[in-house]
């Protein structure tokens, strides 16, 4: 049997992480060595709770590393469990306490201008993501991270998902694909995640799959919870799920795109259908371009497809995080596709997102003159609205009120709009 195991993340560059090793030993008690820039500080309380972790889990006898280069509590907890499941069986968790601010829902029309991907490994990356306001924030356990990390990724997202602040964005996680990812959920659904991305998806097989095991996760949390029968260390809590998990598949392949409408029509949790264009250029054989030519047909399925189910459809991200004018460019190109958001990579490009994506002002000034045009032919009893010399239908007037919203929202209009419009 396997009796070391190491966990984490260390050397140059390495923030907010630590690098856990775990030597199992037949006798001599817990031999524990620390090394961190801030041991005269905060050195006692990390050694507290290694102990605590050690003993939870009912080790007795081992030999433990920390080298430690500025992790928080929750990271090094999760460093600790993810070692010592590498070496012992353990159904128990040793779980952070559920931030109060990390409690709330999400809606399912709720705006996705921007999401931000963030390696599911990298705690630096986590811990301050929220200020930076993206619509949403995902915590990638799929292509972000190297395959002999993603198990030890599950627990730093689960603990992250519970002891960081993400100041109101949807919080987001990327499962990997097949079983791997079924196995991920295990890890996020109890503690209140509000999105599930759905990877390289090409049939509603997978959607299906995905919702069978939320069910299953979800009756056992509703059994285990009433019950009290889950063991769990000092206030830790798994949260009774009464709200939506909503889902997002991404197409990434052909055969995804020939299945869009199938696969956003295939169940009500399905918010919003993103493209992975880097993947679908893959497939198809081709080079990804600015112009986007080689998938002008991909996206507008996507769009189409989503349009017709009724849900959001998300564009792909723009890798170049230092071309902001490109991005403009970009979300432009997006925007008059029919998209409603787009992926970042990079904090530097939400800003530019959500301005862009937001409605430009001779947008709204339109979408005024539509909705008070369908009032003033309301209130005259006319079966028919115009606009000048143009007719305006049902769908128009819609989408003209979507835009007074949004822009409301995104405080480009003011609440009392009507009072100061000129007519």
């Amino acid at each position: 049997m396997t009796k070391i195991a190491t966990t984490g993340n260390k050397g140059k560059g390495i923030r907010s992480d630590c690098f856990v090793t775990l030597e199992l030993t037949d006798m001599g008690g817990i031999q524990l060595e620390l090394e961190s820039k801030v041991s005269v500080m905060y050195g006692d309380s990390i050694r507290k709770e290694a102990l605590e972790i050690l003993d939870f889990f009912g080790i007795n006898n081992a030999k433990v590393k920390i080298e430690d280069s500025g992790a928080i509590s929750l990271v090094i907890a999760a460093r600790i469990e993810a070692a010592i499941k590498k070496l012992i069986p353990a159904e128990k968790s040793w779980l952070p306490d559920l931030l109060e601010e990390n409690r709330y829902t999400t809606a399912k029309d709720q705006n996705r201008f921007s999401r931000l991907y963030l390696p599911g490994n990298s705690p630096s990356l986590m811990i301050n993501a929220g200020i930076h306001k993206p619509d949403g924030i995902i915590l990638d356990l799929e292509d972000a991270v190297a395959p002999d990390k993603k198990d030890e990724a599950r627990f730093l997202v689960r603990n992250a998902l519970s002891g960081i602040n993400f100041y109101g964005a949807e919080r987001m996680v990327r499962i990997n694909q097949g079983e791997r990812g079924l196995e991920d959920l295990e890890y996020i659904i109890p503690y209140n995640v509000n999105l599930i991305l759905l990877p390289k998806c090409e049939k509603p097989e997978q959607v299906h799959a995905v919702n069978n095991k939320i069910n299953e996760i979800v009756n056992r949390i509703s059994y285990i919870v009433n019950h009290k029968s889950y063991i769990v260390n000092r206030k830790s809590y798994i949260v009774n799920r009464k709200s939506s998990i909503w889902l997002m598949p991404i197409i990434e392949s052909a055969l995804g795109v020939i299945n869009a409408y199938a696969i956003a029509s295939c169940a009500d949790n399905i918010t919003s259908m993103a493209i992975g264009l880097e993947d679908y250029t893959a497939d198809l054989g081709t080079k990804r371009t600015a112009e986007g030519t080689e998938s002008f047909f991909a996206r507008s399925m996507v769009v189409n497809a989503a349009r017709a189910a009724g849900i959001q459809p998300i564009d792909s991200v723009f890798s170049d995080v230092g071309d902001m004018e490109g991005l403009r460019q970009n979300v432009l190109r997006s925007k008059a596709l029919g998209f409603d958001g787009m992926g970042c990579i990079h904090p530097r490009q939400i800003v530019v997102i959500h301005e862009t994506f937001a409605p430009a002002a001779d947008e709204i000034e339109k979408a005024k003159k539509i909705v008070f045009a369908f009032h003033r032919a309301q209130e005259q009893g006319l079966g028919v609205v115009s606009l000048g010399t143009k007719m305006i239908d049902p769908p128009v007037v819609k989408r003209a009120l979507n835009t007074i919203n949004l822009a409301v929202k995104m405080n480009k209009l003011t609440e009392n709009w009507r009072d100061t419009h000129e007519q």
